[in-house]
C-alpha cells in the first residue's frame, strides 16, 4: 500500500516565518492586556502589524525576494481565512485585494512611525488608526488607556525583530 501513498507536499517557502508572525499576532497579551479587539478585524490588524514589522526587517536586510514571498503567504492565508468563514469565490479576490492594500498602507504608516527620529506621537496615532480603527480623540476609554503601553510593546517587538539575525528570522525564530 505504500506504493499508492502520496508524499506530503513540501512546506511553502517561509512557512516557519509566517507561522511565527501569526503566533505573535495571536498572543493573548495583545487582546487581554492591550485592549486590541478580539474580533476578525482585530486579529487581522495584529497579523498585519506583525507582518509589517517582519517586512521592515527583511527590507533592512535587503531581502526583497523573501519579502515578496512573505507577502504571498499573507495573501494565501487571508484567502484561506475568508473562504473558511464562508466568503464566496466571486468576492474573495476583492476582499483580499483590500487586505493587501491595507497591508501596504500600514507598511508606510509604521515605517514612518518607527523611523529613527520620528515624532514620538506618530506611532500611537498609527496604532489608533490601524488597530483601534479610530482617531486618538475618539478612542474608547479602554483603548485610550492602553494605547501608550501598546505603542511601547510594539516598539519593543520592533527592536527585537530588527535585532534578529537573518538565519533566525527566516527560520521563524522571532
Amino acid at each position: 500500500m505504500k506504493l499508492f501513498r502520496r508524499p506530503a507536499p513540501p512546506d511553502p517557502p517561509l512557512a516557519a516565518l509566517w507561522d511565527a508572525v501569526v503566533a505573535e499576532a495571536r498572543d493573548p497579551h495583545w487582546y487581554a492586556r492591550r485592549a486590541v479587539p478580539d474580533t476578525l478585524d482585530g486579529r487581522f490588524d495584529m497579523v498585519a502589524l506583525v507582518a509589517v514589522l517582519v517586512l521592515l526587517r527583511l527590507e533592512a536586510l535587503d531581502l526583497r525576494a523573501q519579502a515578496a514571498l512573505l507577502t504571498e503567504r499573507f495573501v494565501d492565508d487571508m484567502d484561506g481565512s475568508l473562504r473558511e468563514i464562508g466568503v464566496g469565490d466571486m468576492v474573495v479576490g476583492k476582499h483580499v485585494g483590500r487586505m493587501v492594500g491595507a497591508l501596504g498602507g500600514r507598511l508606510g504608516a509604521y515605517r514612518a512611525a518607527l523611523a529613527e527620529g520620528a515624532p514620538a506621537d506618530l506611532l500611537p496615532q498609527a496604532l489608533a488608526r490601524n488597530v483601534f480603527r479610530a482617531e486618538r480623540a475618539s478612542l474608547s476609554p479602554d483603548a485610550a488607556r492602553c494605547l501608550p503601553a501598546l505603542a511601547e510593546d510594539v516598539r519593543c517587538l520592533h527592536a527585537r525583530i530588527m535585532a534578529c539575525p537573518k538565519d533566525a528570522l527566516l527560520a521563524g525564530r522571532l
